[in-house]
């Protein structure tokens, strides 16, 4: 017999009243804590260690804090004392929240302090690394969390590298990598389609060469390639580089064969591609979760990034690159960052002052014109390049710049050509004809022969009689 309607619609809300009730976490919602001590006594101490693991249990979580902190401070020798400490900070953990996990990220650090030899001590790192690893934004968002998210497995790795939760933190360290990258790569292709080529190759240089796990990098190093060419030929080895890592580290590529051809189009060898980066780049690509339509659908709703296309294999960058200066600032024609020596000229000079009175009285030296030479010794030699000036100064070099210095640096935005309306273009020809018509007016009043005038050597002289 098939049932009312009004009763179908009673039994469905009172599922779904009882389904939040269940989400909520009320007390006869019970979670087994992992790790309860199964040691069975009448010992005071343990009474109420077993009194507050059940009540965390149950989610009564302020009273199970304040039933371990009188286990703290009344048994101070207790056996179960370091168990206690360790439940507080679990107890935050369950509650979660921003709040709550932040006072649990401080409770399992004081753990890690006063227990550092102790096996929970790794488990402790691990919880501090999964707080910021939950609150994690998307790629483009807010990425405070996955940078601390980042440094937290790090030291997990560094710390504990035998532990049980060492595998799980590197796949962990590999997500959040792989976000940290997908927002890297959003602003450098931002910076591309503006058209500042030099602010998008320093933002994709960055990526591929500070994860080399993420799973667009054969893409941002065509980029990276395609933006080094459009900034003219002076950067051909750099895009020439760019090829040379997709078709060696990244031969299954849709972009190795385009690469390889333009290899041969500049004038450079192929290489051969990687074994081992061949067998990393398969394993990758038959082990990758492709997000179908309702999860990417689904994903513009969450909070939460896709990572679904993360590593699974390889070990992830442990250490942080310092991001390179873009190639439109002048300091980076100057200065080579990796060698420090000059490459080209720059407004911005360093010397080294003994004299402390020299700013009252030697002369402004913002007064001078950027760029201009020093002036010559006393007995007309310019000073060597190093030794030091008579007033206690360093001797500028005289040394005129180099001619390939002087060439121009790529431009950072790149002018944009506007199309002239109608009414422009009808002005434009208006006034083209008006000006051909004034022309022949002005070219008839030169055609006429000039009256000779005399000069002031043919003029008569008149003189005046002496008086």
């Amino acid at each position: 017999m098939l049932l009312d309607q009004n009763r179908i619609y009673k039994l469905i809300a009172l599922a779904a009243v009882f389904s939040l009730v269940l989400q909520a976490g009320l007390p006869f919602k019970k979670k087994k804590y992992e790790d309860p001590i199964t040691k069975k006594t009448d010992q005071p101490d343990k009474v109420l260690f077993d009194k507050s693991i059940n009540d965390i249990e149950h989610g009564r979580y302020e009273v199970a804090r304040i039933t371990l902190n009188t286990l703290i401070n009344t048994y101070d020798t207790s056996e179960y004392l370091a168990k206690a400490k360790l439940a507080i900070a679990d107890s935050w953990y369950r509650e979660g929240g921003s709040h709550a996990w932040a006072q649990a990220e401080a409770e399992y650090k004081d753990f890690r302090l006063f227990y550092p030899t102790m096996e929970e001590a790794a488990e402790s790192q691990e919880k501090v690394c999964l707080i910021h690893y939950k609150q994690m934004d998307k790629a483009d968002r807010d990425r405070n969390q996955a940078i601390r998210a980042e440094d937290e497995c790090r030291q997990l790795l560094v710390e504990y590298p035998n532990s049980k939760f060492a595998p799980q933190a590197q796949q962990m360290l590999r997500n959040v990598q792989e976000v940290l990258a997908g927002g890297e790569y959003k602003i450098g292709m931002f910076y591309r389609t503006k058209g500042s080529y030099p602010a998008a190759a320093n933002r994709l240089q960055y990526v591929v060469d500070q994860y080399p796990l993420f799973s667009l990098a054969d893409e941002t190093l065509w980029q990276l390639a395609d933006s080094y060419m459009k900034m003219g030929d002076r950067f051909e080895d750099k895009a020439a580089a760019a090829c040379t890592r997709i078709v060696k580290d990244y031969p299954l590529s849709n972009h190795a064969d385009d690469a390889a051809q333009k290899l041969k189009a500049l004038n450079r060898p192929v290489p051969e591609a990687d074994p081992v980066a061949y067998a990393h780049m398969k394993y990758e690509l038959e082990n990758r979760h492709n997000a179908g339509l309702r999860t990417r659908a689904l994903d513009l709703f969450r909070q939460r990034p896709e990572m679904y296309a993360a590593a699974k294999s390889g070990t992830p960058a442990m250490a942080t690159n310092r991001p390179t200066v873009p190639l439109s600032v002048p300091a980076a024609a100057a200065i080579n960052p990796t060698t420090g020596n000059g490459a080209g000229t720059s407004d911005v000079t360093v010397q080294t002052v003994s004299d402390t009175t020299a700013l009252d009285t030697k002369p402004d030296a913002r007064a001078a014109g950027a760029g201009t030479a020093a002036a010559p010794a006393a007995n007309g030699t310019a000073p060597a390049s190093g030794a030091a000036a008579t007033d206690g100064s360093a001797a500028r070099s005289a040394e005129p710049a180099s001619t390939a210095a002087a060439q121009p640096l790529p431009m950072n935005h790149q002018p944009v050509k506007k199309k002239k309306t109608k009414k422009q273009l009808q002005a434009e020809q208006q006034a083209a004809q008006q000006q051909k018509q004034a022309q022949p007016a002005q070219a008839q009043p030169q055609a006429q022969p000039a009256q000779a005038q005399p000069t002031t050597a043919q003029q008569p002289v008149q003189t005046q009689p002496n008086q």
